[in-house]
């Protein structure tokens, strides 16, 4: 029997709150990596790792927010929770590997298609994943065309939004590096959704096992939502590596507004005597009559 299937069974409300998590797990995870570039060391490390940890958080999160408007008419549709959250180890590993290879490498064009590939992919593999772990009396089937397209997506706004992260600098361009990022997210998931069919069996009125999305929406939110407000504190505080000094180079007398202060204002340098309009009459004084 063919089951009929809804992906919007909350109408927009699970569209557009899973597409503003994959924002913010993106826009965090981007702005950790344009902060990688200009650090070295250990910091530089630990930003990549944040941002990993940031955009699978992202993904993982978007995507169990997304199938909560998933449902089937004639069946409910239960999930094993070992296998739904395999997919958020798996969503962080691979958006690491595709940022250590930009963070490392910069904005080369290699570094750029082989990180947004790596990540791509990671999306779509967390996808699929969690899609393997629902539970309902009957098998998914898809279509390999759609399916194909999906990761197309993925890989090259994944690939997109890596390049606007590490290529222009400012708020606005990593803001809209996040939203490049969900569009990855969101579109690649809800194309993947389209290449879906299902087809029931026996007693379609009988979960095929598993827990409910309600019974897992607790742990699926409060941790990873947790997580990417601490992260986005992280980085809203902590200031851009050179901030510093160039504030204070800005602060220094003499440089308010990147004009020189006049010289009756200006303290004297080392060796400098403090009133110039008398240095030319003590160098006369000490050479004398002539």
């Amino acid at each position: 029997m063919q089951g009929t299937v809804d992906g919007f069974s909350y109408g927009l409300v699970t569209p557009v709150a899973a597409f503003l998590m994959a924002c913010l797990g993106g826009a965090l995870g981007l702005r950790c990596t344009t902060r990688s570039l200009r650090t070295g060391g250990r910091p530089r490390i630990g930003w990549l790792a944040l941002g990993a940890a940031s955009i699978g958080s992202g993904i993982w999160t978007m995507h169990f927010i997304a199938m909560m408007g998933f449902s089937i008419e004639e069946s409910p549709v239960g999930y094993d929770a070992a296998t739904t959250f395999a997919g958020l180890p798996v969503a962080v590993a691979m958006a690491g590997i595709g940022l250590l290879i930009v963070g490392h490498r910069g904005a080369t064009a290699m570094a750029l298609v082989t990180g947004g590939t790596i990540t791509g992919l990671g999306i779509a593999t967390m996808h699929y994943l969690g899609m393997a772990g629902m539970r309902l009396p009957g098998r998914l089937e898809y279509d390999t065309s759609t399916v194909a397209l999906s990761v197309v997506i993925a890989v090259v706004a994944a690939t997109s939004a890596l390049w606007a992260a590490v290529s222009v600098h400012g708020l606005m361009p990593s803001l809209g590096a996040g939203l490049i990022m969900g569009v990855a997210v969101t579109g690649m998931h809800y194309t993947g959704m389209a290449a879906v069919s299902v087809h029931l069996h026996g007693d379609a009125a009988a979960a095929g096992g598993g827990d409910t999305a309600t019974s897992l929406i607790g742990p699926m939110l409060i941790g990873p939502a947790v997580f990417l407000l601490v992260a986005g504190a992280m980085v809203t505080f902590d200031p851009l590596p050179g901030t510093q000094e160039r504030d204070r180079r800005r602060s220094a007398p003499g440089r308010a507004h990147g004009r020189e202060a006049p010289a009756g204002n200006r303290s004297p340098a080392y060796g400098e005597p403090a009133d110039r309009s008398a240095a030319p009459a003590r160098r006369r004084e000490r050479s004398g009559p002539r």
